[in-house]
């Protein structure tokens, strides 16, 4: 139950942090004439963006791997992850201009997806709270009712 309640923050951080990189990675193209003017341009420093991107792997995988091999064993959240950083990898070494900001982003969202998936996969979630509970069984709980 340790290794649960330590996968769940690491998925919330996860899709925190993923949610946060799309929306830089979609903003900061529109703003970058503007972020040196309000004390904010270093933050399209590529040594940022790709600081982020493997901060964002670096969680990526230890959590959803971690979740993988010692509670659900299902496929789905690793390859979302997998895709979405190739999709991330991909817009910033091949892709420019506006393409940039939609094909960066929606990398992005495919990591918070997967964090979502894998916090689903693992079952963290209260019966009486119901805030992202998707129906799912609970195996301690499948005897009682």
């Amino acid at each position: 139950m340790k290794h649960a309640k330590h996968s769940s923050k690491l998925d919330s951080i996860g899709m925190t942090a993923s949610l946060l990189c799309a929306i830089h990675c979609a903003i900061v193209p529109m703003v970058i004439t503007t972020l040196p003017l309000i004390g904010l341009g270093f933050l399209a420093n590529p040594l940022v963006e790709w600081s982020m991107i493997i901060l964002a792997l670096c969680i990526g995988v230890y959590a959803i791997g971690l979740s993988y091999v010692r509670t659900h064993h299902r496929p789905l959240p690793m390859l979302l992850l997998i895709l979405g950083f190739m999709i991330i990898i991909i817009g910033h070494l091949f892709v420019s201009g506006w393409h940039e900001a939609l094909v960066v982003p929606a990398g992005g969202l495919l990591i918070a997806t997967a964090h979502f998936f894998n916090f689903k996969y693992t079952g963290m979630c209260n019966l009486t709270h119901t805030r992202f509970h998707l129906k799912h069984i609970h195996p301690e709980k499948a005897g009682a009712v």
